[in-house]
Parts: structure tokens; sequence; C-alpha cells
């Protein structure tokens, strides 16, 4: 492996900084794009270049890609709320359409990139078979799974007449260190770890019988690392993540354990939302050798321990609602209330 330059957009968030992380550790020289609208500077690792900026400054991204010459781009800047963006359409799709294509265009302008390498979801399915393989044809239900699967399509055929090679990859419930537990509208698990330090019920749409796999950030960032390293995995689509399935109820129950809580919960009105989702990563596990996933209790577990380190978070207010027909009732009192 002979070190290079790679971008990593999102290196201040959740899964970026803990692939910035991985990537100094293979030797790589990082350097992290991040507006710190969901992330924080201090989560990205030491020997990581920081820019503060957005996917969407096109004149940001060009100068940057005229300065460093990326041999590698790690894509995973985003607003990852799958629910919510319904009621987010042009932010969801400004952000997670034109921010990329603006890094598509770089890549092939300056000719250096040897791989993007893009973070997608399984939100691309939609409410397919399960378990969820790579070779469906993807039907996404909310504007964020359709934003991921533009993307997808459009570095298809970026490669197809400009040659541009790509990666991708679909992910799905990553919780883990660094996680921002502060944001109400994503991430089930840190809100949960959220509202046990506050003293809080825990908040569940529907009955709470809707089934996911939850995949622990260890098992998932060290694929994405490598697969600039493996020429194989050009061209590809990979899904990564926990293999288990378990209702929401019981997750709920397992993270007032490690929490030390006694459970409760506030069932919510169902929002529109796949019932099921959770897929197949044979494919992956054949192509970087993965070993089973981490079992859910040891993964709460340590994600537990750095959480009572940061102690409760104040959540957050989404307030730019473009859309607030149908928007779930909880929501809309936030909205009201300002976030009290």
């Amino acid at each position: 492996m002979t070190q290079s330059t790679v971008l990593v957009t999102g290196g201040a968030g959740f899964i970026g900084a803990n692939l910035a992380t991985e990537l100094l550790g293979n030797g790589h020289d990082v350097v992290v794009l991040d507006d710190l609208s969901g992330g924080a500077v201090e989560n990205v690792p030491e020997g990581a270049r920081f820019i503060e900026g957005n996917v969407c400054d096109s004149e940001l991204v060009d100068r940057l890609f005229d300065t460093h010459r990326f041999d590698h781009v790690f894509h995973l800047a985003a607003y990852a709320a799958e629910g919510l963006s319904h009621f987010i359409k042009r932010f969801n799709y400004t952000n997670n359409v034109i921010g990329s294509v603006n890094l598509i265009n770089a890549s092939v302008r300056t000719g250096t990139v040897k791989r993007f390498v893009f973070t997608s979801s399984i939100a691309v399915y939609g409410a397919n078979q399960l378990p969820m393989t790579e070779d469906l044809v993807p039907a996404p239900e909310d504007s964020y799974g359709i934003a991921k699967y533009a993307v997808e399509r459009e570095l298809a055929v970026t490669h197809e007449l400009f040659d541009l090679p790509y990666t991708v990859f679909r992910p799905h419930n990553v919780y883990g260190e660094f996680q921002n537990i502060g944001d109400r509208y994503r991430n089930v698990i840190g809100i949960f770890m959220n509202q046990a330090m506050r003293d809080e019920p825990f908040t569940i749409f529907g009955d709470g019988e809707q089934t996911r796999a939850f995949s622990y950030i260890g098992d998932v960032v060290p694929a994405i690392a490598r697969s600039i390293d493996l020429p194989e995995t050009a061209g590809q689509t990979y899904n990564v993540g926990g293999d288990n399935v378990y209702t929401v109820n019981e997750l709920a129950r397992r993270t007032a354990a490690v929490m030390g809580v006694d459970l409760s919960v506030t069932y919510l009105p169902m929002r529109n939302e796949v019932h099921s989702a959770y897929a197949d990563h044979s494919k992956a596990r054949a192509a970087f050798g993965l070993a089973d996933s981490l079992p859910l209790e040891e993964g709460l577990a340590r994600m537990a321990e750095w959480v009572k380190r940061q102690g409760p978070q104040e959540p957050s207010v989404f307030s730019d609602i473009e859309i607030h027909k149908n928007l779930p009732p909880s929501w809309a009192a936030v909205l009201e209330t300002g976030g009290r």
C-alpha cells in the first residue's frame, strides 16, 4: 500500500471522523472538509488537515482539488434524516445531490482521482424483499433515499463517460463513538441514550415492532477505508453493517439496560417509514474478509461508556421545515415551542 492524499467530506461527523482515523492509521494523508453542521472540530483526528466548508460551495471544492490533487475521495457529507427528508426536500437535494455533483465534477476535471468512494444507504432499497441484497432494483420511499440513489446513478454514468472509478457502500443504522446524540431526528440509539441521561422516556414512533439491524461503527469503516487498496472493488456496490435483526422495542430494552435506567417508553403516532429494513452482507464479507459483526450488547456497552463521558445534550431543532403538512405531531410541537 502506498501513501496517498485523500479527501474525507463530513470528516468531523460520526462516520467521517472514524473513517479519517482509520485512513490515517493506514498511512494516508487525510484532508477533512466539513461545515460543522452536524459534527464537531474536536472529532477530527490529530494528523488530519481540517478545512471548514460546505460541499455545496463549488468554488471552494474546486480550489481544494486544485491545491491538493486528491488521489482518492471519500464522500460522507450528508444530512441523513430519512423521516425528516420528506419535509425538507430542497435542503435534502441541495446538500445530498448538488454537493455530491460538485465533488464529482472536480474529480473529473482534475483527473487525479483514482477512486471516488461514496457512502450511500440501504434507504435506496425502499420496502424491497428481505434481506436486502445488492442485486435488487432500488425503489427508495423517502427523499433521502432518492437523493442517495441519484448520486449512485450519477457515479455510474460518470464512470461510463469519463472513466472515474468509484465504489459505493450502503451502511445502515450505524451507531458508536462520535455519534451526535443531540440530533432528535435520526440515529435512534443516540436518541435513546440521550433521553436516558436526561431522565426522559424513550420515544418510539408506532408500536415499536419495526425491525432493523444495527451496525457498530467498527464493523463499517475498515471496509470503506480498505476499498481503495483493492482494485477489484472498483465499480462495485456493497452493503455493510450488522447482521442480527431486532425490533425497536427490543433495542429500547437493551439500551435502557446498558444505560442503567428503568425502561419507560412514550409511543408516538407512526410516521412514514419502511417497516422492516435489514441487509445481506455476504458480498462485502467475501470482498473484504470481514469477521462477524460485533454483538449488539457489546457495541451498546462501548457506545454507552463514551456517551456517559460526554454527558446529556440539548436536542437540536431543525427550524427550516419546508412542508408542514403531515409533519409528525411531536416534531411540529417542538417547532411551536422552540425546542422547549
